[in-house]
């Protein structure tokens, strides 16, 4: 029950996660990169610090040294590299390559849990990563005959920086894992989501104050549009805030690669919506990809017993 329950939260977690690309669209051109990401964090605290105020109050004065780096390493990963990576890749590469190059992500969280958290994963979960991986990639259009999705030389170096924020987004995944993992080993109650995501968002936000001054915030912020300023608001309290609360709350139940199969989400919940709100086309393959995601879904959801017991080993608290 528990993992179910952790599944349930990571996949709304992923969800919310990729309506950003949404978000994006309207963004995008508009404000720097570091901008965008610390006027969404600061807009994020808003909403967390009067809702975990209380949390926090019972859980700061007990982290340890350890606890403090491992979040300090999260916001690195998940939130400040992941996204400039992201950002930056996008404008030297097409939108289909990177696409492609974030499908990486399921694939190298899976292999990183086997390396480092000696994770095993059953016959049914690898045909359901699988299937996630090649969902993911035919509805980032790989399998289709023309150049449009072909890698191109000029491209190299966003391609590159993609794959960077994937492999970001994949030590985020770890990293959160192994937390959960170790405070259920010490046996005690891990941090509470709200807390959690409350600390990290806030180091994060330290993160990008600095290098957000070089953009000449201000200026940019005053331009924008109504339609910008409700992006920005989406991207703070529900892309960042709700998905990493959800996050948190189901990743201290599910293993690292359970995970994995779920982040498929992310594309398919950007496909649909660029359909149903930016009217784009989407053909028969893409549709298939979105079926496969799904599939692998069901796939990882057929558990075995051994499985269910390690994951509610983690859940400490319930709520």
């Amino acid at each position: 029950m528990a993992r179910w329950k952790g599944m349930l939260y990571l996949f709304g977690a992923f969800s919310l996660a990729g309506t950003s690309v949404i978000a994006a669209r309207f963004i995008n051109g508009q404000l720097g990169i570091f901008t965008t990401t610390a006027v969404s964090l600061f807009f994020a605290l808003l909403c967390l610090l009067p809702l975990g105020w209380k949390e926090l109050a019972k859980a700061v004065p007990h982290l340890t040294a350890r606890d403090w780096i491992l979040f300090a390493v999260q916001a690195l990963f998940g939130m400040f590299l992941f996204r400039m990576f992201l950002l930056y890749g996008l404008s030297r590469t097409s939108a289909g390559e990177a696409g492609i190059l974030t499908g990486a992500t399921p694939a190298v969280t899976v292999l990183l849990a086997m390396l480092l958290l000696k994770e095993t994963i059953s016959r049914a979960a690898s045909l359901g990563i699988l299937s996630t991986i090649g969902g993911i990639l035919l509805m980032q259009g790989l399998l289709t005959p023309g150049r449009d999705h072909a890698f191109s030389m000029e491209h190299l170096a966003g391609n590159i920086l993609v794959l960077l924020a994937a492999v970001s987004e994949s030590l985020f995944n770890i990293f959160s894992r192994s937390a959960a993992v170790k405070s259920a080993a010490a046996e005690r109650a891990p941090l509470h989501p709200l807390a959690q995501t409350t600390l990290v968002s806030a180091m994060a936000l330290l993160l990008c104050v600095i290098p957000s001054l070089y953009e000449r915030p201000l200026a940019s912020l005053a331009m924008i549009g109504w339609a910008q300023w409700l992006a920005i608001i989406w991207y703070g309290p529900f892309v960042t805030a709700l998905a990493f609360i959800f996050w948190y709350a189901g990743i201290k139940r599910c293993e690292a690669s359970t995970a994995a199969a779920l982040s498929g989400m992310m594309p398919f919940t950007a496909l649909v919506l660029s359909v149903t709100v930016l009217g784009e086309n989407a053909g028969w393959l893409q549709w298939a990809g979105g079926l496969l995601v799904i599939l692998g879904m069901v796939l990882i959801g057929v558990n075995p017993e051994n499985a269910e017991k390690k994951a509610g080993s983690v859940e400490v608290l319930d709520s």
